[in-house]
């Protein structure tokens, strides 16, 4: 199999039959594909979509998914307009920002720069530079600076009425 088939090769394998830890199917569409097996990675490009499992999604112009020698993803990198659906402990979850970063075997998520995470069941919101999602623990936590601090918004219901 010449270089070119095994890039094929790898890229089918990547968007069609590959999965986390779990053994939750995940599923890649994307405009384009582009595989490089001496990096171990596969770039996807165009309006990215990838499912995994019964609800979370990512969405972006740009994913790079990166492979361990045994050709299991080890990191997706989402960039330009870096979306995801997310479910932990039973509630779900609507995060974007500027990169995007899901690593199955931690079952985390990262959003970088522009961070926003919206608690879809309460409308809870919170901001901030840098959120880490763990699925494991079911946790987050949300760090900014100075110039921009973590900001949290919620309602709550008033009992007098």
């Amino acid at each position: 199999m010449d270089r070119a088939a095994k890039a094929v090769a790898l890229g089918l394998f990547a968007a069609l039959n590959f999965t986390t830890l779990h053994a939750e199917q995940v599923e890649i569409t994307s405009n384009s594909f582009f595989a490089d097996e001496n990096k171990q990675i596969s770039e996807f490009t165009g309006n990215v979509h990838i499912k995994k499992g019964a609800y979370d999604e990512l969405f972006a112009n740009k994913v790079i998914v990166y492979f361990d020698t045994k050709r299991q993803p080890i990191k997706y990198v989402a960039t330009g307009n870096a979306r995801a659906k997310i479910a932990m402990k039973d509630k779900h979850y609507d995060g974007k920002g500027d990169t995007l970063t899901y690593e199955p075997a931690t079952q985390t998520y990262t959003v970088t720069g522009n961070g926003h995470l919206h608690e879809v069941e309460t409308d809870k919101n919170v901001y901030g530079e840098k959120i880490v999602v763990n699925q494991n623990s079911g946790t987050y936590n949300v760090n900014s600076d100075e110039k921009k601090p973590v900001k949290f918004i919620f309602q709550i219901e008033d009992k007098a009425k």
